[in-house]
């Protein structure tokens, strides 16, 4: 029997490795062995950082509220408040988008929120 050699699987993982590091700077990205620690380095760093995301997004939600907000003479936690009170249930998401594409329609909501 012959002896199995395993020079096709080697070259098609050592391949992969090489084209998800493309881009890395130096010999990160075509000695394999940099490669691969280059590699798992940046797939941690993806995935700690796609949870990272989303409180990236709110605080920037939160600061554009804060900002229209305060054009109209209300500071963000007092507005956030009043929307309560008044029960109208918009998502920070929502009202940053209002905020900066709509903001007649903000200083509406503003004044809504300020009546209660």
């Amino acid at each position: 029997m012959p002896r199995a050699r395993s020079g096709k699987t080697t070259h098609r993982r050592h391949k992969a490795v090489l084209s998800l590091t493309k881009g890395h700077r130096g010999k990160r990205h075509n000695l394999y062995g940099r490669a691969h620690d280059s590699m798992l380095h940046a797939l941690h760093y993806a995935y700690c950082h796609r949870r990272e995301r989303k409180g990236d997004f709110r605080r920037l939600w939160i600061v554009r509220i804060n900002a229209a907000a305060r054009a109209h003479g209300v500071s963000y936690s007092e507005l956030m408040s009043s929307l309560k009170e008044a029960n109208i249930k918009l998502d920070r998401k929502m009202l940053a988008e209002m905020a900066v594409n709509s903001p007649e329609n903000f200083a509406d909501l503003v004044s809504l929120a300020k009546m209660n």
